[in-house]
């Protein structure tokens, strides 16, 4: 009964909060005096104008936002939405602190619901671990609601009509959605947990609410910056009596233009056949550039981790920023990650999930790194991660990071096995660019021929993607904007800092915890399209999709202690042969 009470006024307040929201962005709660002339007549706004307009990212942290640089007279449609409050606790409430505290103290949470929780695999500095549990299932998670942008002029006054998105609601997909990806939860973090299976005696508690939005399925709406504008002010039904305001600085003469590309150059000569033999060293340049050509690096050099992550970067790129801002997939803001990596696999005709664990020791001492081998794997596969594999990761292992300091070269390369299967190789770079409100990510794929002129393929055994993933949740729009799917083996890879960074656990993990995917998980043929390519039975295959196995699996083969891969490094094993040829209602 007092729940029901408690909703009749908390609903009465949120429609009135929501009718509010629509005024006070139209400028309705300024005196006629004070409105700006041009809310209503906006000759600067011209819908037919050709420029394509730049996908805007906005991340609200605590309730505040650093100052997005625009370029002057630059169109925008809203791309990217992220927003994380966190409030602090010395007992364990779960996540109900913020229902009276932070920016989402005003949002509907009933209906919250413990889903499910994760370990961080590493300890922190102290040797103690982190926990985090995941919540979903509030109201202003689950109900349809809409964000909406407006511009203001630099005394807080509305100078032009706002754009409202619809991000749906979390159940379904329509034809009226705005965004791909609608990712809305609570977080609990628990710190200093003895062991990663035992938090007794912590007493320090992290409670966040997280907004991911991303993925504009079209360039529409989008608005033209005012030339008075000197703020955003970003709105949501869901939580109506919320107002962000995000500071703009126009520029007007900008060193570099919107956009990200990356070009890929083989620095080795092949041979007099044209193609490269079995045991030769290659070597590539790697070159970063904004959308009209500029160079974003000088040539032969990259700067330093500190130069990017703490320094001025005016250019954009980003390097691995896991270390600051903590991820999970499909879980907690994966996308912000921003490695920016490169790694070279083949032969083509020979794809397919790599199950040797990449050791932490090779992380942490090598730039150039073999992560899978003929021998073990049927396929060769390296990488680098830029600046330095080894700056980087082992930086953050060093006291006094070291790693970090250390300028990186735009070249690198590659030693082929001297019993390379003649084909087609793959080199494939991703990197993503945050720069004056836009945050995007590129792939480039090159492909050279080792021992054969002739061009070799797989085809794979997995498809249909483009049933959901379409215009702007393509798979050349989200993620690593990467279409070519046979090229992600080589990324992911079992890691010693990240077992569940394989391709077939997070594909499974991420669309069976979604609510938005159509098909029934269990039906395998929805995505699989061979009946072997379900045969590989486990731990990490099976338990990246089902959250449970019979006691009896318990018992052969432990009990299941991560959400993604189900165990640890035996995760990656086959289980067994002979058992689990098929999956009920897989349609295979």
């Amino acid at each position: 009964m007092v729940e029901r009470a408690r909703w009749s006024v908390v609903t009465g307040k949120t429609l009135r909060a929501a009718a509010l929201v629509g005024a006070v962005t139209l400028g309705c709660d300024a005196p006629e005096a004070e409105r700006s002339p041009e809310l209503f007549d906006v000759p600067w706004d011209n819908d037919d104008d050709d420029a394509e307009p730049i996908g805007l990212a906005i991340d609200l942290k605590n309730g505040t936002s650093a100052p997005l640089r625009l370029h002057a007279g630059a169109r925008f449609f809203l791309e990217q939405v992220d927003i994380s409050t966190v409030v602090t606790s010395a007992v364990d409430e779960g996540v109900k602190g913020l229902d009276h505290s932070g920016d989402f103290a005003h949002a509907l949470w009933l209906g919250t619901k413990f889903v499910e929780q994760e370990t961080a695999q590493l300890p922190d500095a102290a040797g103690k671990y982190t926990r985090s549990r995941f919540y979903t299932g509030a109201l202003w998670m689950t109900l349809p609601s809409v964000v909406l942008l407006g511009q203001l002029d630099e005394d807080g006054h509305p100078i032009a009509l706002p754009i409202a998105m619809s991000i749906g609601s979390d159940g379904q997909r329509n034809p009226s959605d705005h965004f791909f990806v609608r990712r809305l939860r609570a977080i609990q973090r628990t710190l200093g947990c003895p062991t990663p299976t035992d938090c007794t005696g912590a007493t320090g508690f992290e409670e966040e609410a997280v907004v991911e939005l991303r993925n504009a399925l079209k360039q529409t709406p989008s608005f033209a910056l005012h030339p008075a504008t000197a703020a955003l002010e970003l709105r949501w039904t869901a939580n109506p009596l919320q107002r962000w305001v995000i500071p703009v600085e126009q520029e007007t003469d900008p060193e570099y233009a919107y956009g990200f590309q990356i070009d890929v150059d083989v620095l080795t000569p092949p041979g007099p056949d044209g193609w490269f033999l079995p045991g030769q060293e290659l070597t590539f340049r790697v070159t970063l550039r904004d959308g009209e050509g500029n160079r974003l690096h000088p040539e032969g050099s990259l700067p330093s981790y500190n130069d990017v992550i703490f320094g001025d970067n005016e250019a954009g790129f980003q390097y691995y920023q896991g270390f600051f801002d903590p991820t999970w997939v499909f879980w907690r803001r994966k996308h912000r990650e921003r490695t920016f990596i490169a790694h070279f696999m083949g032969p083509a005709q020979n794809v397919r999930p790599i199950h040797s664990i990449v050791p932490l020791d090779q992380i942490l001492s090598e730039d150039v790194q073999q992560v899978a081998s003929l021998d073990q794997d049927g396929l060769f596969d390296v990488w680098k991660v830029f600046p330095t594999t080894d700056g980087v990761f082992g930086g953050a292992f060093d006291p006094q990071h070291l790693g970090w300091a250390e300028p990186g070269s735009d070249t690198f390369s590659v030693q082929l096995p001297a019993n390379a299967p003649p084909g087609t190789y793959r080199l494939t770079t991703k990197a993503r660019r945050v720069y004056h409100g836009e945050d995007i990510a590129f792939t480039r794929t090159i492909e050279v021929q080792v021992g054969t002129a002739a061009p070799t393929s797989k085809t794979l055994e997995t498809g249909n993607c483009q049933t959901c993933h379409s215009e702007g949740g393509s798979l050349a729009a989200v993620l690593h904007r990467n279409p070519n799917r046979g090229t992600c083996y080589g990324c992911h890879a079992p890691l010693g800092v990240e077992y569940d960074a394989p391709i077939h656990s997070r594909v499974h993990f991420i669309h069976s915890r979604s609510n938005r995917f159509d098909a029934q998980v269990k039906q395998c043929d929805t995505c699989h399209l061979t009946a072997a390519s379900i045969q590989r039975t486990s731990k990490s295959a099976c338990l990246s999709c089902h959250t449970s196995y019979p006691q009896s699996h318990v018992a052969a083969f432990g009990p299941v202690s991560s959400i993604y891969v189900g165990g640890q490094a035996e995760s990656f094993t086959q289980c067994t042969g002979s058992c689990h040829s098929t999956h009920p209602s897989s349609g295979l």
